[in-house]
């Protein structure tokens, strides 16, 4: 493949050499003798001498297949046994600069040919942890609509915000009302002929499943939303595996109301 362009190889190897996660001084000095590539600048700081073996590689060969080879031999799962967070956060780093040349390096070990990304935006999005869980759960697409901005940066706690604002949205736009909260979801699920029915509301059963979802999605906006409207970021703890759990219940709301009866 043809060369990496110097910015792209510098975002690769300050990736590949970060102090926190990284590969270490001795384990750059064991790969490049590995591979055969010239160790010309030894003594510099970690990404700076990877930087330079690489790019004094690439110009001998006017190829970036030596940067492909030194990921494939530096990055193998067998060496992040144990630490599978820190080796999908590395290759989702990583990722964000090779979907640029329709590449993507996986936990499998090996490049995957992909949709060459034309956008910062798009190159995010497709690489995000976050995102690709969500997209596997097929949620609504109404939800994905809102929280997109927050899943570019994984940030679980303006993407919660935003998971309950999309609910909101489409019962106003179903039903012309104005409130929010509790008091939209009162207004719009309950009395006698409520504006939005999500069965029948004829039997019995049926307007206890009613009242149900009145309160599932009202204890979705009290326990969610108002917390993340009110506190600061800081305050508010939310885990990746909370914020998928929080999308996929909004979006089974989300689908109730949209197949809903008016």
């Amino acid at each position: 493949m043809r060369s990496f362009k110097d910015v792209e190889l510098e975002a690769l190897c300050r990736i590949i050499a970060d102090t926190n996660n990284g590969i270490t001084g001795s384990q750059i000095e064991h790969y490049l003798e590995a591979l055969k590539y010239k160790d010309i600048d030894p003594l510099m700081t970690k990404w700076k001498r990877l930087y330079n073996a690489l790019a004094n590689r690439q110009n001998e060969t006017q190829s970036g297949n030596c940067v492909l080879s030194f990921i494939t031999k530096a990055l193998a799962p067998s060496r992040y046994v144990g630490q599978l967070d820190v080796y999908l956060d590395l290759l989702e780093q990583m990722n964000k600069i090779l979907i640029f040349r329709g590449l993507e390096y996986k936990e499998d070990g090996k490049f995957h040919k992909v949709k060459v990304a034309n956008t910062l935006s798009e190159a995010e999005i497709r690489v995000s942890r976050l995102s690709e869980k969500i997209a596997t759960r097929k949620l609504h697409p109404h939800l994905l609509k809102y929280c997109k901005p927050e899943l570019l940066q994984n940030n679980y706690f303006h993407a919660v915000l935003e998971a309950t604002k999309s609910i909101a949205s489409m019962i106003r736009d179903k039903t012309g009302l104005l409130s929010d909260g509790a008091k939209l979801v009162d207004e719009a699920f309950t009395g006698s002929d409520p504006l939005i029915k999500i069965n029948g509301y004829k039997t019995e059963s049926e307007i206890s499943e009613q009242k149900g979802f009145v309160s599932l999605t009202k204890g979705l906006f009290g326990t969610f939303r108002n917390p993340t409207a009110h506190s600061a970021k800081i305050e508010w703890s939310m885990s990746e595996e909370d914020a998928i759990d929080l999308f996929t219940l909004a979006s089974y709301v989300l689908r109730r109301i949209e197949k809903s009866v008016q």
